[in-house]
């Protein structure tokens, strides 16, 4: 997918500093994330972005192991018919959704939950989408949204 390409460069490049592992995305199919997000979060929905963290959540991702190897940080999985509906209704390419979801879920993998955290997660997802080159986050689009709260995993 063409889309992707450039992805796992862009998103190291963006990445807060104390980012430090690494990290898999998985670009699936809607009807496998309303799979996942059924089992995992009890919705039968194809969400766009699910995040799995490692089972190293207690910080240990921070540290290198002895040979120099970076731990996981876990796993972002993204639907890919979600991704490409919401690049249309925001009017840009595939790719830049791509991005605006795996920053989203990256920020998930490093302990942000913007449901529960006054609003830590919204600052960060809009200072390090502005230094990525991206027009908006999921957290300021459905902020935008009249009436609308957003839930992500």
């Amino acid at each position: 997918m063409a889309a992707t390409r450039g992805l796992g460069a862009w998103l190291t490049r963006t990445a807060p500093a104390a980012a430090r592992g690494q990290v898999t995305v998985a670009i699936v199919s809607d009807r496998r994330m309303r799979g996942l997000n059924r089992v995992f979060r009890g919705k039968d929905i194809a969400t766009d972005v699910l995040s799995f963290p490692s089972e190293a959540g207690d910080g240990a991702h921070h540290l290198q192991s002895a040979r120099g190897e970076l731990p996981s940080l876990g796993d972002i999985v993204i639907a890919s018919g979600v991704a490409a509906r919401q690049a249309r209704e925001h009017g840009h390419p595939l790719g830049t959704e791509l991005r605006v979801l795996a920053l989203h879920g990256l920020l998930h993998l490093l302990g942000y939950d913007h449901e529960m955290d006054a609003g830590r997660m919204a600052r960060a997802e809009s200072r390090l989408r502005k230094k990525g080159g991206l027009p908006s986050g999921l957290i300021a689009r459905a902020d935008d949204r009249p009436g609308t709260s957003r839930q992500r995993a």
